[in-house]
């Protein structure tokens, strides 16, 4: 059986994120919600470090998945709804991006399901590769991007479910829906498009080779 190696540059990769993660445990807004959240992180990783070691992912694919995790730990830490990135546009660029793009709630979680969908494909376009090798390529693009949208629905029965095990106002820390009865579904459609646009972007790379 062949075990894939990390080098230097994996566990440099690894540090940054470890880093992240001491500094967002440092009095984040909501520590039980934040620590709910880091279940899925820590659940994310094993997953990681099993799929790189016995099957082995481009370094490519193994920092995109990081950098997903990167952008949890830091909703995880400000809780979704409250991420405060109109402060961090003003003080870095002189504008706030919501009033700048006619937001009226924090958008902060569906860049992470954005994200999702986007920065996860190359994890999850290996996977098919391993799981169906007959397969035509196109065919595995076309799995890929059903599997996000089939998890992302999934993510939002498990969403559901815990929200009816918490109070109201634990539920909403958790899920950031900011009153918006839209929220699921437009969680799962900017998901999608990510996994399109890195489906695009993969069938590019594959042409101009």
């Amino acid at each position: 059986m062949i075990f894939f190696q990390f080098n230097l540059k994996h566990y440099l990769a690894f540090l940054l994120l470890g880093i992240a993660i001491v500094i967002a445990s440092i009095q984040p807004l909501e520590f039980e919600s934040y620590l709910l959240h880091q279940v899925g992180t820590a659940l994310m990783l094993i997953a990681l470090v099993f799929v790189q070691k016995k099957y082995g992912l481009s370094f490519l694919s193994f920092c995109s998945y990081l950098l997903f995790l990167l952008i949890h730990v830091i909703a995880a830490h400000y809780l979704y709804s409250y991420v405060p990135y109109d402060e961090w546009f003003k003080q870095y660029f002189g504008f706030e991006l919501n009033s700048y793009m006619g937001w009226s709630r924090n958008m902060y979680d569906r860049l992470v399901h954005f994200c999702y969908g986007l920065l996860l494909f190359p994890f999850f376009l290996r996977i098919f590769q391993l799981l169906f090798p007959e397969t035509t390529a196109n065919k595995r693009l076309f799995l890929v991007v059903q599997f996000v949208m089939a998890s992302s629905l999934f993510y939002e029965w498990i969403e559901w479910w815990l929200a009816l095990s918490l109070s109201p106002e634990e539920a909403e820390k958790y899920n950031g829906q900011q009153g918006d009865i839209w929220d699921a579904h437009q969680d799962m459609l900017v998901a999608t498009v990510g996994a399109l646009i890195a489906s695009a972007i993969y069938t590019f790379r594959q042409k101009v080779k």
